[in-house]
């Protein structure tokens, strides 16, 4: 059964639980809000989505007044005009914005309403917040003086990732949205995923800029600076130059990493094949030592590349660091083989090679400070920049993006197989790794049809497949007629349901987390403001990626047939386990 409501008197159909706000967005009517978030519970914070509704003494906040069937709605007076120029001219006159100076300057939501609805100047004298900036951690900054309270940063990191490390605090003009007790973000439980990062809408918490060190390490003659970039950025990129989400800029983005200066560009898409060698391995060894020697080992084993998980799980479910793979993030094995391999190729040393990662992930600025992350004498991976960074960087630049040649990835970590593109998205993980052991385990081709596991693809928050393996070579003949069962989970509010699940019983041999809604795509680093409709964009994108490559298997790489042959000799061997696994401590 349906209601229909009337706004601006158009006739809108909608399921009875539907708020005015979702109602008028289905009418392609636009009313603005600074504190809602798709698919959350509305908080009614801001108060600039009031509307009129037909017998209410007052004006309503849609994105919490849910329609009634028959009900008649105004968006649109002059007085709800009026009053939400109010609303903003308040919170205005109480932001220390520093629009001129302020890095989110022209992707301000706050500034982007005050033009739609004509705030032109304050008439009020308040007085101001205070003004403290909190860049304790490596990752982020807080500037709770450009917080205007709409408890979005509550929202992502209490009921979406079920962290809690940002609370509300005091009332009124007092009132404080930070951690408990005054803390700095270094001192609570915070993964620094940057999700809070991605829906604040004014400047009030940032990433932390590497960009003057990477321009400092480009100039310096002495170094040789390489890039890697993360599968989700070609994805992503392009929606800081006005392209629709989901718009492929791989070439364009190659072309521009050199003229900003780079020595190599390179993909982290190669190591997130290496990973698929390295982690599928793993795998298979516990379940060997599991299945043949009868002895106990950690399973289900879950994924370890995405460095806001691997901290969540430190702090909230430490009995479980046994159960994640030794294998460092694609990030951090391309750090390591880039300072040994590469270095010997190129014929430079190590100490004067520096390391740049584009990351669709703030938490990745964290990951490479790790002080497990010096495997090879070197810190793998010296500065990190977001998608959002490297666009201002090719903006500072004065280059044309739009303009630009496609051009390729350099040798010899440049190549990349379509499994790793999908890395970017929830489930490629598992799906890579899938490819890659089918065809290990049988002897047999994977064919081209079945390379999409439809299970684990899409967005809902945790997903499961059974797996039946048949037809193994002999060496893997332990594994005939076992069922894999494996799990898929995005958001760390989902890894924590799927967790609990493995806590009351339930079976799963591997597991693939991502800590941000969607896997990478939609990390806290990306281009905002990113919706499920955004996500899903950029997922069908680094599909198309993937489809469009020849080699769509990370063991058919032959760059990564090369580096064994030439360098790490086997997965798991010696130099594999010195250079490109770890191991994690429980944090307190």
């Amino acid at each position: 059964m349906k209601n229909t409501v009337y706004i601006n008197k158009k006739a809108v159909e909608v399921k009875p639980e539907t708020t005015i706000l979702e109602a008028a967005a289905l009418a392609g009517i636009k009313i603005p809000t600074l504190c809602h978030l798709e698919g959350q519970i509305p908080k009614g914070a801001c108060r600039v989505c009031m509307v009129d509704v037909e017998g209410a003494k007052n004006m309503v906040a849609s994105c919490t007044t849910p329609v009634t069937d028959g009900m008649k709605v105004v968006t649109n007076s002059r007085v709800i005009r009026e009053a939400r120029k109010f609303v903003l001219e308040l919170l205005i006159s109480e932001h220390c914005g520093e629009c001129k100076t302020c890095v989110r300057n022209d992707d301000c939501e706050l500034q982007q309403l005050a033009i739609e609805l004509g705030v032109m100047d304050i008439p009020y004298e308040g007085e101001k917040l205070v003004t403290r900036i909190d860049d304790s951690t490596p990752a982020l900054v807080r500037d709770s003086g450009k917080c205007i309270k709409c408890r979005r940063c509550l929202t992502v990191c209490n009921e979406m990732q079920g962290i809690g490390a940002l609370a509300a605090q005091g009332r009124g003009f007092e009132s404080v949205i930070g951690p408990a007790f005054d803390n700095s973000l270094e001192r609570v439980e915070c993964v620094q995923c940057g999700q809070c990062a991605a829906v604040c809408p004014v400047g009030a918490i940032t990433e932390k800029e590497h960009i003057d060190y990477v321009w400092d390490a480009i100039e310096d003659p002495s170094k040789f600076v390489v890039v890697q970039t993360a599968p989700a950025i070609r994805a992503a990129l392009g929606e800081c130059f006005d392209y629709e989400p989901g718009t492929l800029v791989t070439g364009k983005m190659v072309s521009a990493l050199r003229l900003i200066g780079f020595d190599r560009v390179f993909d982290t898409n190669f190591t997130a094949d290496l990973t698929i060698m390295e982690e599928g391995t793993e795998l298979l060894t516990r379940l060997k030592t599991a299945l043949v020697d009868k002895k106990q080992v950690a399973l289900p084993m879950f994924t370890s590349c995405s460095p806001g998980w691997i901290k969540y799980a430190e702090y909230f479910y430490p009995e479980f660091l046994d159960n994640i793979s030794t294998c460092k993030s694609p990030q951090q094995m391309f750090g390591a083989v880039a300072k040994t391999y590469m270095a010997k190729k190129e014929n430079v040393d190590p100490k004067d090679v520096v390391v740049v990662s584009v990351m669709p992930c703030t938490a990745k600025k964290f990951e490479a400070g790790r002080s497990e992350m010096y495997a090879s004498g070197f810190q793998d991976v010296d500065y990190v920049l977001t998608t959002r960074e490297l666009a201002r960087m090719i903006k500072q630049t004065g280059i044309d993006f739009r303009a630009l040649n496609n051009e390729k990835m350099d040798s010899p970590l440049g190549q990349s197989s379509g499994a790793a593109d999908i890395f970017a998205n929830t489930g490629g993980v598992m799906e890579a790794a899938v490819r890659t052991a089918y065809e290990i385990i049988t002897g047999r081709e994977l064919p081209l049809g079945n390379l999409h596991i439809k299970e684990v693809a899409g967005l809902e928050g945790v997903k499961k497949a059974s797996l039946k393996i048949e037809g193994c070579l002999p060496e893997w003949s332990f594994l005939e007629g076992i069922e894999m069962k494996v799990g898929v989970a995005h958001g760390l509010g989902n890894a924590r349901k799927i967790i609990e699940a493995i806590r009351a019983g339930e079976t799963f041999h591997f597991i693939e987390v991502m800590t941000c809604p969607g896997g990478c795509i939609g990390g806290g680093g990306q281009p905002r403001f990113t919706t499920n409709e955004v996500r899903q964009k950029r997922i069908e994108a680094i599909y198309k990626e993937d489809e469009g490559k020849a080699v769509r298997k990370s063991h058919m790489n032959p760059e990564i047939v090369q580096i064994y042959e030439e360098f790490l000799k086997k997965p798991l061997g010696e130099l594999s386990h010195s250079l490109l696994h770890t191991h994690y401590h429980e944090r307190n």
